[in-house]
């Protein structure tokens, strides 16, 4: 792909230090490091303004599942634009984009979903989580059930309620949260968190964790569980096996609605259409947003389950919405995005064919002194770094040695992202089988060049 830019570099580092206020970053230091500005991008690449190709393997921000440049998107997006741009969904109105959208979403998703309302994002979805699960039980007369269980470390968006329902301790020490009716617990994180138990041990212990906070809250009180069925930006944690078995028995007994956050795991990513199947979870309620439309035009949803849209059915009107619900032209965005993601079978690809062959590749990166660990389902993987094998003991220094990693594959060429001492990956569902073999061999010299680092610094064993 040749792109050719309207002005240097730094002239857009230059305006963007002095206008643009970039989410979760520290805009000085930043401002003096300047920032990449990214420029083109096609399949899995990217192409920067310094004409540098970086192989995408973060997916934008989780979210480009069919790659970048398909062009029956833009095609999708102008011809919908040529009839009609915009109009909303309040007052009795609707669109043809919007219905055929849901009838869509009601065909891939699990047979008990045959209602969507729309948002705009992620963070959204789970805005609108939670005055869903709170209207339904006030319809069903039990207005006092309305605490939210959540876990630690979890990521479920950054407006107020979706950033309260996560559990990332340096966001709710910002701006006065989380707001009441939240309750955190532990995370499945066995490589952190376990100990000496096995990871299956401690899967049910973790589990667990959600039927005593049940009993400590009270069951009268407690709205809801809600839960990534991989946590995604706390550092791709893979639940041990037992732990969602545990979890579903707890919900199946317990009169509580279960939210399955899917704006990460959903659309193939974990090569189910949703991670929730994957794990052989029943969800009420199902977030959705990034895969959905693989990111080309911002758009989310909920999954309303049959259950829960019979008793909403019953509210009268739902006081909720946002402008931008079903916005025309996203949706036709996310229709073509779905047909591609159906019709060239990605799902099947990722569950039959690059899932396991990348799989097999990135799980002996964990035969490197660097890393404690090599995870990864369907294309969503991480690599644990320690200063000494087998021990599961961190580096000091809050994450440190995750950035130097990151700058170094960055360098090398690849996106892969640092959760403190971790490096995540999540590259395209239509990553090739060769494209695969570049981005190990980026991924080993990153984790060479970070070790040898590491080791002239004196800070490895």
């Amino acid at each position: 792909m040749n792109v050719s830019n309207k002005y240097p570099t730094a002239h857009y580092r230059a305006l963007d230090a002095a206008h643009h206020l970039h989410p979760f970053s520290d805009t000085k230091s930043l401002n003096a490091e300047g920032a990449r500005v990214i420029v083109g991008g096609q399949g899995v690449w990217l192409t920067d303004s310094e004409g540098n190709r970086i192989l995408d393997g973060m997916a934008g921000l989780w979210c480009v599942n069919i790659g970048h440049g398909r062009r029956e998107i833009a095609e999708a997006v102008q011809q919908q634009m040529s009839e009609i741009s915009y109009y909303n969904t309040f007052f009795k109105t609707t669109h043809p984009p919007a219905v055929d959208l849901a009838a869509l979403l009601a065909e891939v998703a699990p047979p008990h979903f045959n209602r969507v309302f729309f948002t705009g994002s992620g963070s959204e979805s789970n805005d609108t989580v939670l005055r869903m699960v709170r209207t339904y039980w006030a319809t069903l007369g039990k207005p006092d059930k309305q605490v939210v269980i959540a876990r630690r470390n979890a990521y479920h968006g950054s407006t107020v309620a979706g950033a309260s329902l996560g559990g990332m301790t340096p966001m709710h020490k910002q701006g006065g949260l989380p707001i009441p009716g939240i309750h955190h617990i532990a995370q499945p994180y066995w490589f952190d968190d376990g100990g000496e138990m096995s990871p299956e041990d401690f899967g049910l212990w973790a589990a667990q964790e959600l039927e005593r906070a049940i009993d400590a809250i009270g069951e009268d009180k407690v709205a809801a569980f809600i839960a990534e069925p991989i946590q995604g930006a706390g550092g791709v944690i893979i639940p041990p096996a037992t732990y969602w078995p545990e979890i579903k028995r707890i919900c199946d007994e317990r009169e509580i609605l279960l939210v399955a956050d899917e704006v990460i795991c959903g659309f193939g990513r974990l090569g189910r259409w949703f991670g929730s199947e994957y794990f052989g979870v029943e969800p009420d309620l199902m977030p959705i947003a990034k895969g959905l439309s693989s990111g080309y035009l911002p758009i989310g949803g909920v999954m309303v389950s049959d259950k829960v849209a019979a008793v909403l059915m019953e509210t009268g009107d739902f006081n909720h919405g946002f402008t931008y619900s079903a916005h025309p032209v996203a949706c036709a965005a996310a229709i073509a995005n779905l047909k591609i993601i159906r019709d060239e079978k990605l799902v099947e690809r990722v569950a039959n064919d690059i899932g396991p062959y990348l799989q097999k590749r990135w799980l002996a990166l964990g035969d490197h002194p660097l890393v404690g660990e090599a995870r990864m389902v369907g294309l969503m993987g991480a690599l644990e770094l320690v200063p000494a094998k087998p021990s599961r003991r961190r580096f000091e220094g809050d994450g440190k040695v995750g950035l130097l990693c990151r700058d170094f594959s960055f360098r090398n060429g690849l996106v892969m992202r640092a959760v403190r001492d971790s490096m995540i990956l999540s590259p395209p569902l239509v990553i090739s089988h060769d494209e695969a073999d570049e981005l190990i061999r980026i991924a080993t010299k990153t984790l060479d060049d970070t070790h040898a680092e590491l080791k002239r610094q004196g800070l490895m064993g």
